[in-house]
């Protein structure tokens, strides 16, 4: 796992702008804390920082081959291939000869052998960009899934990339502009496929190659979720998708440093637990697990409509039957709340989202893993693989036109817009971007031949959810890991186990009238009994009043900056009320106006942006 970066300038040798690369490749430093490197050739330059989970002496980048004629192949890699065992087998069957030990080398050598198309043989999470000397070529590639974050951003002879904005906006070329749109981007939680908030710059997308040489710019799609024919019943589905997540963890446990797992005692993260635990038990190993908790949450929680249960006393069902070596990360609100918390949470993920304590805790989270190990497997997007969230069974939900989660944020959290200013709400017209956007997205489900109208909504939502939704989770955990330096794998969103699962209709994935009814069967011999029957809840969120309270004093120290340009932004009168809110429990929508201004605040003052408003 690493960060990557690099320049393509064909109209310049970059052996002359050695001290911008550099610049660069140090914006990746937290992503890869135990080496660093440049590769730079004429116009192509590479930058990587590592963080060595894989043959740790052997896995050195940027790294190069030789072609036959003399050219040089160099690459720059982060994530993880997690079938390069067999893939080096069959590419040393083909006559190629290894050096060392890594996933890294096996993709250098699999471009040689196949090209562009290697891409759709890796089984993995990965970001990687090879410049061909031969053939005077930059080539990107993302995962399918879009696990590993990657962004570019062309030129007028070529193009910057970097695993994060923060390596691109390291060079002078890159402006730090952000117009309408990326304001949009940031307001309509829709995460728009290519989209990266800086005006010029774009994500590459999931499943995509992008090829740039003097001809310009080129976009290949490689994997794209599709609609196909389920056939198997009920108990074959069951055993196909246990087949598969034994596979699959087996697989992601593969490493030379000390992993663990990321338990919350909801259905995911305790199936995925028990499974690895299981596995490493066959070999004598006990498997570390670690959970999020609040000072007094337990003790003194309260049920709402999004969370009915603590996660505590689950987490701890889990890891007694599954003997893991467990240990509790329990924050108080004083460290959610500092500021210096909320300024690294921004600096990791280069946006400010507004999630607050939910991003803090994270964050925190990560950090304190990371003093133990240096991989941790997570549970995360099996809800939006197997169906289990609460929108997936909310009529409103199922028939509104647009994003299905936007009903249950709006209910809960109010109008992302409502916080601002009326004439900047007027500018954006958040309900036709967002209306734009869905139906930009659901155009590309390709419905199944005699599939019921009910079927086909429900098959909507899920492709919504694995193609939008997601992606936003996805982002959020590399960032607050990988800005600590820890590695977290994501086992369910193994392509072969989403475009299965996908692939089955609703009425099977909820046979039981549960949610994730195939992952609960699927994992239910090696679940405590209060796991199995307990109901999906969200991530935990702080009760404790003194955290409001907390950000209350840092919005009213905001607010006596009279000229600070967050207020070109946010209406100054929305934030007031919000600080004067003395209830002692004060509204989701007070508090998300003051997390979600307090994180512009702090964004605004750390990259300095242009924002034009017209």
């Amino acid at each position: 796992m690493c960060g990557i970066t690099g320049w393509v300038s064909f109209d310049r040798d970059l052996r002359s702008q050695q001290g911008t690369v550099d610049a660069m490749t140090e914006t990746m430093s937290c992503r890869g804390p135990d080496d660093r490197g440049i590769w730079v050739q004429g116009p192509a330059a590479l930058g990587h920082r590592r963080l060595a989970i894989i043959d740790l002496p052997g896995g050195r980048q940027p790294m190069t081959a030789e072609r036959a004629d003399g050219t040089q192949v160099a690459l720059v890699y982060s994530g993880e291939t997690y079938n390069f065992g067999e893939l080096r087998a069959e590419l040393a069957s083909r006559g190629h000869r290894f050096a060392t030990d890594s996933d890294t080398e096996v993709v250098l050598r699999g471009y040689l052998e196949w090209g562009e198309a290697v891409a759709e043989r890796l089984n993995g999470m990965f970001a990687f960009a090879v410049w061909d000397e031969q053939r005077q070529r930059l080539v990107m590639v993302r995962d399918r899934m879009g696990i590993k974050p990657f962004s570019y951003y062309p030129t007028p002879d070529g193009v910057l990339f970097g695993s994060e904005p923060k390596a691109i906006l390291a060079n002078p070329l890159a402006k730090r502009n952000v117009g309408l749109d990326g304001i949009r981007e940031l307001f309509a939680f829709v995460k728009t496929p290519g989209h990266a908030i800086w005006d010029g710059m774009y994500e590459v997308e999931p499943g995509t190659v992008v090829t740039v040489d003097r001809n310009g710019l080129r976009r290949h799609t490689y994997w794209a979720l599709r609609t196909q024919a389920h056939h198997d019943d009920r108990d074959t589905s069951v055993a196909q998708v246990r087949t598969l997540l034994d596979d699959i963890v087996r697989r992601q446990l593969v490493s030379d440093v000390p992993r663990c797992t990321l338990l919350s005692g909801g259905l995911d993260s305790s199936a995925m637990t028990a499974l690895a635990a299981r596995q490493l038990g066959e070999v004598g190993e006990t498997v570390r697990s670690f959970a999020v908790d609040f000072v007094g949450r337990t003790e003194n929680f309260v049920a709402d409509e999004l969370r009915a249960t603590p996660d505590t006393p689950y987490v701890h069902d889990v890891a007694r039957l599954s003997g893991t070596q467990h240990e509790d990360i329990v924050l108080d609100s004083a460290e959610l709340a500092d500021p210096e918390v909320r300024a690294a949470v921004i600096r990791a993920r280069d946006i400010p989202m507004g999630l607050g304590d939910l991003d803090a805790s994270l964050y925190l989270l990560f950090k304190a893993i990371r003093r133990h190990s240096t991989v941790a497997l997570s549970g995360e997007s099996a809800d939006e693989v197997f169906g289990g969230y609460q929108q997936f069974f909310d009529e409103e939900a199922r028939r509104a036109d647009t994003f299905p989660w936007l009903v249950r944020h709006t209910r809960h959290m109010g109008d992302d817009g409502d916080i601002l200013t009326p004439g900047l709400t007027d500018a954006l017209d958040l309900p036709a971007y967002i209306q734009d956007g869905y139906h930009s997205a659901v155009k590309d489900v390709e419905r199944l031949d005699g599939e019921s109208d009910f079927e086909f909504r429900m098959r909507k939502i899920s492709y919504l959810h694995l193609t939008r939704f997601v992606r936003i989770l996805l982002d959020r955990k590399d960032r607050a890991s990988m800005a600590v330096g820890l590695e977290v794998r994501v086992p369910f969103c193994d392509h072969r186990l989403v475009e299965y699962v996908y692939n089955a209709p609703w009425s099977l994935k909820s046979f039981d009238g549960r949610e994730k009814s195939l992952l609960r069967e699927a994992t239910a011999d090696v679940l405590p009994r209060s796991v199995y029957d307990r109901v999906k809840s969200p991530y935990p969120s702080t009760q404790d009043p003194q955290y409001a309270v907390a950000l209350q004093q840092h919005a009213k120290d905001l607010l006596s900056r009279t000229s600070h340009p967050v207020f070109d932004l946010v209406d100054r009168d929305c934030l007031r009320r919000a600080v004067n809110n003395h209830t002692r429990q004060i509204t989701q929508a007070s508090r998300h106006c003051l997390e979600r201004t307090l994180d512009l605040a702090v964004w605004w003052d750390m990259y300095s942006p242009t924002v034009t408003l017209s």
